[in-house]
């Protein structure tokens, strides 16, 4: 069934604001960025009343905004917000890549949240990915157990996510699981 986070009041929403600062006056300055917002409340409900009558909610990611204004929401972070509100056990983003990769280009199968902020601070994540990892951050500080960051251009790429030990892309957790020797994984 096809939805958006309006809904059913699904995704409230706010404007979403970037502050930057004028070189030439040092002034701090807010940037117009549109109709464009940041998840603000989620009601869920909707959502359970659809997985209930056993269809699949496929959810634009639009808010509604505090004046009923239409608002665009980044795909990720929307997410992100209706995975925490109800309260899932994992968040998997499809992408376009392997997963979080390293320097060198290689992927990293695992990342604690600390390790994936340090990789965002030092310049290892960088772009479209880093809304992703921050993403997943933020959802593990509100409970979920972890998120995974997948390509989606793979074939059968979620159910080797699923019902594999070694997953498709790159696992984030809170800390490191402790394997059945008492190794980390």
């Amino acid at each position: 069934v096809g939805i958006s986070g309006k809904d059913a009041n699904l995704m409230r929403a706010k404007r979403l604001e970037r502050r930057w600062r004028d070189p030439t006056s040092n002034i701090e300055q807010i940037a117009d960025l549109g109709f464009v917002g940041d998840p603000a409340a989620v009601d869920p409900h909707i959502i359970d009343v659809i997985i209930q009558s056993d269809l699949i909610p496929v959810i634009a990611p639009i808010g509604v905004g505090p004046d009923g204004e239409t608002l665009n929401i980044n795909a990720d972070t929307f997410a992100a917000a209706l995975a925490s509100a109800l309260k899932a056990k994992r968040l998997l983003l499809l992408t376009d890549v392997e997963g979080v990769l390293d320097r060198n280009g290689n992927l990293i199968k695992s990342l604690t949240t600390s390790e994936a902020q340090s990789l965002i601070d030092d310049g290892t994540i960088s772009g479209g990915m880093i809304p992703k990892i921050e993403s997943c951050i933020d959802v593990i500080s509100e409970g979920v157990e972890g998120g995974v960051i997948i390509n989606g251009k793979v074939p059968h790429a979620v159910l080797l996510q699923l019902f594999t030990e070694h997953g498709a892309g790159t696992l984030i957790e809170r800390r490191r699981r402790k394997s059945a020797a008492g190794g980390a994984q």
